[in-house]
């Protein structure tokens, strides 16, 4: 299963941008407003929830700056990854878009792929603000 957020434009340079989601603290900031939990569990990796649903705890798997990062499913029993891809538009201005990838079921993938679009979705538009 392959979703995309929508590009969101961020008034601030690809490095800056890079810098911001390099840092799992930050991601709190682009959480939903239905987060339950939120916790750094050392500074790759983060773990959260969102109200009626189970953990997740994303780790840091690739870095290439100032273009892209990639969080993995770190443990559990579903193997997926959140891709930033960062694109510059001018030197102060980027793209943002975020990929999910992961391989599940027809029957897991039809329940999920809504709330992860949402999800995904949330986070892409949440982070002109948060920078």
């Amino acid at each position: 299963m392959n979703l995309e957020s929508p590009k969101t434009t961020v008034n601030k340079s690809p490095q800056d941008v890079f810098d911001f989601l390099s840092d799992v603290k930050n991601f709190e900031k682009l959480m939903p407003e239905n987060i339950s939990k939120f916790e750094i569990i050392d500074e790759d990796t983060f773990l959260f929830a969102l109200k009626g649903m189970p953990e997740i705890t994303l780790k840091k798997k690739e870095v290439i700056a100032p273009n892209k990062i990639v969080l993995g499913a770190a443990g559990g029993k579903i193997d997926f990854s959140l891709v930033g891809n960062i694109i510059e538009i001018e030197p102060a201005k980027s793209d943002v878009q975020l990929v999910f990838n992961g391989d599940f079921n027809p029957m897991m993938a039809m329940m999920i792929k809504g709330p992860i679009s949402k999800f995904i979705e949330t986070l892409s538009t949440n982070i002109p603000n948060a920078i």
